[in-house]
């Protein structure tokens, strides 16, 4: 089994993953890590050396890669199947989860994470947001392919992460 997470960076697809993984006893994936950790250089530098066309590449051929991998959950960046044909991939590869959530709870999450997210350093409050809703208007069509769909509130308990594992697990049971 392959449970696959999909939706926009701060929906809590990381933290998620990690949760089900551990609660499930499967190998957990995260893809932007795993480009990272097989190339030895930050998505930041990849963007800088090969452009967004060749990171976005370079993604492929390794979100492939992990999605051949057998009882894993597997979570992707935020604009992973938003590329070539990702999302149908993704779809054949294995039980795909949109994480939904409001404008408001993807700020609360990025706001908490905005000196680590290289897209996000130097934006205003009002920038961030007109950011965010420009980028998910945009992603939204890729993310509603998933086969599931899963709406997301903020996740800042350890009782609302589980709550959310629970209800995963609920979906692809």
């Amino acid at each position: 089994m392959r449970i696959i997470l999909i939706g926009y960076m701060g929906a809590g697809k990381t933290t998620l993953g990690h949760a089900l993984a551990r609660k499930t006893g499967m190998p957990f994936y995260d893809v932007d890590w795993y480009v990272e950790n097989r190339m030895r250089k930050t998505a930041r530098q990849l963007f800088e050396e090969r452009g967004e066309d060749g990171y976005r590449k370079l993604e492929k051929t390794l979100l492939h890669e992990v999605a051949e991998f057998e009882n894993v959950v597997i979570s992707c960046g935020g604009g992973t199947p938003c590329f070539f044909d990702n999302i149908d991939y993704l779809n054949q590869q294995g039980e795909t989860i949109y994480l939904k959530t409001s404008i408001d709870i993807l700020l609360k999450h990025l706001s908490m994470a905005r000196k680590e997210r290289p897209l996000l350093i130097g934006k205003s409050d009002e920038e961030l947001r007109q950011y965010v809703e420009k980028q998910l208007a945009e992603r939204r069509p890729f993310y509603e392919k998933a086969k599931h769909t899963l709406d997301i509130s903020l996740l800042d308990t350890h009782e609302k992460i589980q709550e959310a594992v629970n209800q995963i697990e609920n979906i692809i049971n």
